[in-house]
């Protein structure tokens, strides 16, 4: 018996796949729990279009992220921290607060958990970031450290 996944199925497939399973498991098991319906003419056809629309949505997101990384690229922000004597700075600028000078003077909405710094920020100057947009996009982002 065919049956369509609709959530993912260990050691039998992922959601939206078409697999081949004996009849009695898909009555006993995948049916009842609502893993999975069986594949008739309707059922296939829903599924291409779903697959069509998500691969549709996914190229949407992927265009979005690749122009706001442009448009990211050509910005920068400024962040202060306080120095001391002879130019000491005091800590290192964290993720949350590049992320809140983002929001304040460009307002971009971006998650500190998707910037990436190479190396901890501790010192005046300008320095790049890496922001993870998408799976596939990455922008970098000028920070500019100058004393509080």
């Amino acid at each position: 018996m065919k049956v369509i996944l609709l959530q993912d199925v260990k050691s039998l497939g992922k959601k939206g796949d078409l697999v081949e399973v004996n009849a009695g498991y898909a009555r006993n098991f995948i049916l009842p729990k609502k893993l999975g319906i069986e594949a008739t003419n309707k059922n296939i056809n829903d599924l291409k279009l779903q697959k069509a629309h998500q691969d549709k949505v996914a190229a949407q997101q992927l265009a979005d992220a690749q122009e706001l990384a442009a448009d990211i690229e050509k910005k920068s922000v400024e962040v202060q921290m306080k120095v001391g004597e002879g130019g000491k700075t005091f800590g290192a600028i964290s993720t949350k607060e590049i992320a809140a000078a983002a929001k304040d003077q460009l307002g971009l909405e971006l998650d500190k958990k998707k910037i990436s710094v190479d190396e901890p920020i501790k010192s005046l100057g300008v320095h790049n970031v890496k922001i993870k947009l998408h799976p596939k996009v990455v922008a970098t982002l000028k920070v500019k450290v100058s004393e509080k």
